[in-house]
């Protein structure tokens, strides 16, 4: 049998590679099979018959999906792992640049001349991208205790707090800790406020960005973890726009001190957080905008 390659097949069917794409990993593609990064399509193959305009509609998810599966450079993808990981990171204290970040994303590697780098900030950027692949593979996925304490594993594993013998990667914090100069929910009371958290929101079948935004100041408060929180409840924040189909949002370092604000005045004016992350959802829109990718 003979076999096309993608921009083959998109050629043969007048249709973009990227849908080429979308059909052979929905199974719509007879025989078609992925040998590493590249799909083998059968010559003969006919295009998949549209049963339906809204059928086709296709998601940012199912982009960030197909292009992480494909190791797509230069997409939405690639601009996403690097700017969430970089900036995410950047509001925890990580010293690397953005290009830095960006090398080390796109390379797997480092380079450094007459500059002393962190080795955390280092270990936990790369960690962070897995963070994000995990979000992306699972967005459509219940939120829970377990998959919170994953993406909390995945970030910090390998890092010094790793080897505290005080610091539990992967699992809630043993001691008290603060945020912001205000107290976090006592360690013994944590278990059971995560599970009242996740009940609550979990009860409501669909989410709106409020209602994400409301978990996501309620986590914070909760603080399950020693170190870690603000970077896994943003993940999770990214997550759930995803799945409930809302234009999701990268807090950048000018909007940080709003951020902050907008979590600590949550009960009492909700709008500081909600413009301040819908400032944030308008500068994804434009990359979205860029890449061509409808909202």
């Amino acid at each position: 049998m003979q076999y096309l390659s993608v921009a083959e097949m998109a050629k043969k069917w007048n249709i973009s590679e990227r849908s080429v794409r979308n059909y052979c990993a929905q199974g719509r593609v007879p025989e078609a099979f992925l040998k590493g990064k590249t799909w083998y399509i059968p010559e003969k193959a006919e295009k998949p018959e549209r049963s339906n305009k809204k059928e086709q509609s296709v998601t940012l998810l199912d982009i960030l999906q197909d292009e992480k599966a494909n190791r797509y450079a230069g997409g939405i993808y690639h601009k996403t792992q690097i700017e969430l990981t970089y900036n995410s990171n950047h509001m925890e204290g990580s010293r690397l640049t953005h290009d830095q970040t960006r090398y080390i994303f796109e390379t797997n590697t480092i380079g450094i001349e007459k500059e002393v780098l962190n080795v955390d900030d280092v270990i936990e950027t790369a960690n962070h991208f897995r963070c994000i692949d995990s979000i992306i593979d699972c967005a459509k996925t219940t939120l829970t205790e377990k998959f919170i304490k994953e993406l909390h594993l995945i970030l910090k594993n390998g890092t010094s707090d790793s080897r505290k013998e005080w610091f539990v990667v992967g699992d809630y914090k043993k001691l008290p800790n603060e945020v912001g100069g205000m107290e976090t929910t006592l360690p013994e009371e944590v278990a059971g406020e995560m599970k009242k958290l996740l009940a609550a929101y979990n009860s409501k079948e669909e989410k709106t960005l409020e209602d994400i935004l409301d978990f996501h100041v309620k986590f914070e408060r909760i603080h399950p973890f020693q170190d870690g929180n603000g970077r896994v409840g943003r993940l999770i924040l990214f997550k759930e726009c995803l799945k409930y189909h809302i234009v999701p949002f990268i807090i950048e370092d000018d909007l940080k001190l709003f951020y902050y604000r907008g979590l600590k005045e949550w009960d009492n004016e909700k709008g500081y957080l909600t413009d301040t992350c819908l400032t944030a959802q308008d500068r994804y829109k434009a990359y979205l905008d860029y890449f061509r990718i409808a909202y």
